[in-house]
């Protein structure tokens, strides 16, 4: 599996990356999943790599990023076959 982007999340990235495969090749892709079996792992992760990029100043460069581009993501995130209208 890849490194986490927080050296420090690599534990608990390394458990949620053999969860979600293991419960992918067993249960989803055979129909019998019925509930998201990683999900309290990735929870985990995802609460350490939050903490990780709070710390090094990362979540505030992503607000911005994603603020300057709510326009481009609108228009890219609409479903198929809608169509864009301007007022």
């Amino acid at each position: 599996m890849s490194a986490s982007l927080a050296p420090e999340c690599n534990q608990v990235k390394e458990r949620y990356d053999n969860c979600f495969l293991k419960w992918y090749s067993e249960k989803f892709l055979r129909g019998t999943a019925t509930t998201d079996d990683c999900k309290p792992i990735f929870e985990q992760y995802e609460k350490c790599l939050s903490r990780a990029l709070n710390e090094r100043g990362i979540d505030k460069m992503l607000k911005e990023v994603r603020e300057d581009n709510k326009e481009n993501d609108a228009e890219h995130m609409k479903p198929v076959g809608a169509k864009s209208f301007k007022l």
